[in-house]
């Protein structure tokens, strides 16, 4: 067995992980924050990127675009599409904390908990945070290139969202058919 036959058994199963990593992920900071809306609009409000009206509305708002996103996720329906949603809110999130920190903001990310300001004399600690949503970007940016995976909808549907990609019996048959000999050329006469 070669590299490229191994990678390509390997890889429906890594991208799952990935997948269901990630939409743990996303189910667990909306679940969090969907208990209490306005908690969420004040730690958005905390970063001071945007009016207080603003804030509010998407501190109401992102906790279930993040559960949607994660259900997505969870059973693999239009998985590019929610891993691509995924990375823009990773980045947002990226440069939001970047930007509470160089500004010098006391704050608590509330990227799962309820966030805003910290008490006096409580010094944050934003590279940890900026690190693991790194991570959680690069797994977003995973599931972009190879968003075919076990046990997804995407494989069992019609895959309008995966751009054509090969549905998990696809990949088995493919995988039968690389094992077995190819058939001989015929000679030009």
């Amino acid at each position: 067995m070669d590299e490229r036959t191994g990678w390509h058994r390997a890889q429906p199963w890594v991208s799952l992980l990935v997948r269901l990593g990630l939409a743990g992920i996303f189910l667990v900071a909306g679940g969090l924050k969907v208990t209490d809306l306005a908690a969420n609009g004040r730690a958005v409000n905390a970063y001071q990127i945007m009016s207080y009206d603003a804030a509010m509305v998407v501190g109401a708002i992102q906790p279930f675009v993040e559960i949607v996103v994660g259900l997505l996720l969870l059973v693999g329906l239009a998985t590019r599409l929610a891993a691509w949603l995924s990375a823009g809110m990773m980045v947002a999130f990226i440069a939001g904390i970047s930007s509470a920190w160089a500004r010098g903001l006391n704050i608590d990310c509330g990227c799962f908990s309820k966030g805003g300001q910290l008490p006096p004399g409580v010094t944050p600690n934003y590279l940890p945070e900026i690190f693991r949503d790194v991570a959680f970007l690069a797994m977003a940016i995973f599931l972009i290139i190879y968003p075919v995976s076990r046990f997804s909808l995407d494989a069992r549907l019609d895959r309008p969202f995966s751009a054509g990609l090969p549905a998990d019996d696809d990949v088995l048959e493919e995988d039968s058919e690389s094992s077995e000999h190819t058939a001989p050329r015929r000679e030009r006469a």
